[in-house]
């Protein structure tokens, strides 16, 4: 087991490394909740150029290279980056180990950028989504979600259970409101296309019966953005 750090960076990384283990089979019911929302919010990936944050195990990024799709992915835990690149596909993904609280390498690179269930990790959500605006060609796309504000409200938040020592381990998440995700996109220069606060019905809840308490209550927040053709650095607020 590792030993205790005063780092929450450190600690988050050290969670995901450990989650890496059992992360796409301990019944998590995020991932599945939020996987057809992402995915139709993207649409059609072949040929672009796509950028994941956050990757984690590969779970975004395996699907959009094997939908055509040529797919950069970027994370900072080994073990979850481990995990990806041992999956069938991985060698279609160029696989970056980096934090996503650093500067990212890239300048209008990228169609399109998504990050999947990230956003409740990141300490500051500005440089975060100008890294993302910065990353996209004008008239680029990102796809994001993160757990909805409101779960926090009734005490949960990312976390798993170790499967050899029975701990609850909680990888560090932080309560960010819907409207400072939205503020830091208008921030970036993003336009937004479309928001979704998503919760799970009876039908999913039957499949993922850890939603069961969660039914209409909303557990993830969607939002697709749009960078525009050009930035006119306009204050917030000035939508003309």
């Amino acid at each position: 087991m590792p030993e205790p750090t005063s780092d929450p960076l450190a600690a988050v990384r050290s969670g995901y490394d450990r989650w890496s283990q059992v992360y796409d089979h301990d019944a998590n019911p995020l991932p599945p909740l939020e996987e057809p929302h992402l995915r139709s919010a993207v649409g059609n990936p072949t040929g672009l150029r796509a950028l994941d944050l956050g990757c984690g195990a590969g779970r975004h990024a395996l699907w959009l290279a094997a939908a055509g799709a040529e797919v950069a992915a970027v994370d900072f835990s080994r073990g979850m980056l481990d995990a990806a690149r041992a999956k069938p596909g991985a060698d279609r993904v160029r696989f970056i180990e980096l934090d996503l609280h650093e500067p990212l390498p890239f300048d209008q690179e990228f169609d399109l950028v998504v990050s999947g269930l990230v956003l409740e990790h990141i300490r500051e959500l500005d440089p975060f989504f100008a890294a993302a605006y910065q990353s996209l060609r004008p008239g680029g796309r990102a796809v994001l979600s993160g757990m909805h504000p409101a779960m926090f409200l009734r005490g949960s938040q990312a976390r798993f259970t170790d499967p050899d020592s029975g701990e609850v381990v909680h990888v560090g998440s932080l309560p960010h409101s819907v409207s400072v995700f939205v503020m830091a996109a208008l921030r970036a220069g993003f336009q937004i296309a479309d928001l979704q606060e998503i919760a799970p019905d009876a039908a999913f809840a039957e499949r993922y019966p850890r939603a069961e308490k969660y039914v209409g209550y909303p557990m993830l927040v969607v939002m697709s953005l749009v960078r525009q053709q050009a930035n006119p650095k306009k204050p917030v607020g000035q939508w003309q």
